[in-house]
Formats: structure tokens, C-alpha cells, sequence
């Protein structure tokens, strides 16, 4: 038989740097070639666009969670993969944040096609040092992540002091005693100790879930967390963006469990890229639109009881 192909499912709730942690992965000189399936929460997604790199090899999945509605999507994305063998050396599956990895890992051990082709290596799940000890109080999903991982990166270290982080890394311990663990900053860490670890223990998994490798077995999410995307084509006004997409994140931002765009602004070739988990945005400029690229302004947020016809008019009003 020849060799399977690694397969690593990257997890880890909404804003911990799972985007971020698969461009390092993406951009290291490694020399592999991947193929990558990002699913995401939420009907219009733009993470395909935040991946670098996406011209080839990205396969996006927006119409569902991949733990529960599309998984017969991931199999027949990884079925046609398996025919184009030997084009890439690895998979990488990126969840959304609101995933639970069980139904994901169980894929490639219940699925006798995908099963003979692949090897799950690794369950890598990025944690948010600043959030996750609040997530782990009303987000069940943050929990069965850790849970399930073979590595953990801890990450935003830099935004806790040594007694936070000491608190969370002990709270995660007490979750997964036996993940190896990785404190990061912008999840800066070499990619070897991610890929190609031969980590996923399925013995340790079946001690978690006994029922794991019963088929049928899914995942039901909270109604309460919705996602809503807004898009306005043409230009955008800085001067009237920054303004309000920071008094939002001020007043909502309890309630913002994530917050993304993709941004037109006037004047400028470059894109506008900006992130946000609750009252913490970040933003850059990033590559320049190509020429047969519309120029169109999206945003993504994902969050409990977000007034959606509030914020697509305050966005709208942001026009240039």
C-alpha cells in the first residue's frame, strides 16, 4: 500500500489565531506543498481570502460547521484530493472557531476511503490566552477543543501578564493533561512542532470518548451565536470607518465574540485587513487588488445578541 497522507485538523476558538497560525505555516520555507480545506461559520466567509497564498490548493467551506452540517462535504473534498495524490505532501483542515474536533477527527477513521488514503497526525488547537478562561465558562466548544488536541498553542501571550498566563496554562492542564503545549506570540513558532508529529492517540481519545468511533456522532451548537456578513461595493471611507467600527467594539464588543473584514478603502491600492475579538482590533494594509479584482468592502461578525440590521446600516453610512 503506499503511504497515507497527513492530515492536520487545526482547531481552536473564534479569534485564537487559527488564520494567522496556518499563514506561518503557508509562508515557512519548509519546502512541502499543502493542500488546504477552511471551513467557517457563516454563509458569506472571507477567511479564504486571509489565507496567503490562495490562488491554489484552498478549498472553503461556508455553507455549515464541519462538525455537523458539511462533513459529507469534507469527505467528497478529501475524495478528490486523494485523485490528484502526489500534487502536495500534506492537508491541513482548519475548522471554525465553533467546531467540535470529535465529529472532524472521527472522518478519518470511520470513512473507509478516507481512511485508507489519509493519517490523521494531529490535532493542533490554538487557545487565546486573554479569552479562553472566559470562553471556558459559556463556550462548551472552547473546552472539547482542548480537550481533543494533540498540541496546544497558547497564544496572545503577550496580552496577560505571568499570573494570568500561569492561571490559564493551569486551567488548560486541568482540561488536557498530556498535549504539548506552546506559549506564542502571533503564533510564532518553528512549524516542526506542529507537522508531521505523529501525535493523534487514539486510545487517549477513546478514553475521552468511548463512542468515538460510532458513526452518527455530531455536533449541536448554541443557537445564541450568529453570524452576519455585510458587503459594500466600491470604496469605503476611512475617516468614517475607523470611527465607527471602533465605538461598536466599545459598546458591543462584550458580545463580539469575532470581528473580520476585507476593506476598500478610498484612495488606496493596497486592501485593508482588519481583525477584532470583542474590544481588540488589529488591522494592516496587505497586498494590492489585482486588476480584475472588484473592489468591494466585506465584513464578518460573529457574535450573541448583535443587532444585525443596526450594524449593516452603520456600515453602509461608511461609503466613500
Amino acid at each position: 500500500m503506499s503511504e497515507k497522507i497527513p492530515v492536520t485538523v487545526l482547531t481552536g476558538y473564534l479569534g485564537a489565531g487559527k488564520t494567522t497560525l496556518l499563514n506561518r505555516i503557508l509562508t515557512e520555507d519548509h519546502g512541502k506543498k499543502f493542500a488546504v480545506i477552511v471551513n467557517e461559520f457563516g454563509e458569506a466567509g472571507i477567511d479564504g481570502d486571509l489565507v496567503v497564498g490562495a490562488d491554489e490548493e484552498i478549498f472553503e467551506m461556508n455553507n455549515g460547521c464541519i462538525c455537523c452540517t458539511v462533513r459529507g462535504d469534507l469527505i467528497r473534498i478529501l475524495d478528490g484530493l486523494m485523485k490528484r495524490k502526489g500534487k502536495f505532501d500534506a492537508i491541513i483542515v482548519e475548522t471554525t472557531g465553533l467546531a467540535d474536533p470529535a465529529p472532524v477527527a472521527q472522518t478519518f477513521f470511520v470513512d473507509q476511503d478516507v481512511g485508507d488514503a489519509t493519517r490523521l497526525d494531529a490535532v493542533v488547537t490554538v487557545t487565546d490566552a486573554k479569552w479562553l478562561k472566559d470562553r471556558l465558562k459559556d463556550a462548551p466548544e472552547a473546552k472539547n477543543q482542548i480537550a481533543f488536541a494533540d498540541v496546544i498553542v497558547l497564544n496572545k501571550v503577550d496580552l496577560v501578564s505571568a499570573e494570568e498566563l500561569a492561571s490559564v496554562e493551569a486551567a488548560i492542564r486541568a482540561i488536557n493533561p498530556y498535549a504539548k503545549l506552546h506559549k506564542t506570540t502571533r503564533c510564532e513558532l518553528p512549524i516542526d512542532q506542529l507537522l508531521d508529529r505523529n501525535a493523534f492517540d487514539l486510545d487517549r481519545i477513546l478514553d475521552i470518548e468511548p463512542d468515538f468511533l460510532e458513526s452518527g456522532h455530531h455536533h449541536h451548537h448554541s443557537d445564541e451565536v450568529r453570524s452576519m456578513s455585510f458587503t459594500l461595493q466600491g470604496d469605503v471611507d476611512p475617516e468614517k470607518f475607523m470611527p465607527w467600527i471602533n465605538d461598536i467594539s466599545q459598546v458591543q464588543g462584550p458580545n463580539i465574540l469575532r470581528s473580520k473584514g476585507i476593506l476598500a478603502f478610498k484612495d488606496e491600492p493596497r486592501r485593508f485587513v482588519f481583525q477584532g475579538v470583542h474590544m481588540i482590533l488589529d488591522g494592516d494594509l496587505q497586498r494590492d487588488w489585482k486588476a480584475n479584482e472588484a473592489r468591494s468592502s466585506r465584513l464578518v461578525f460573529i457574535g450573541r445578541d448583535l443587532d444585525e440590521s443596526e450594524l449593516r446600516k452603520g456600515f453602509l453610512a461608511c461609503a466613500a
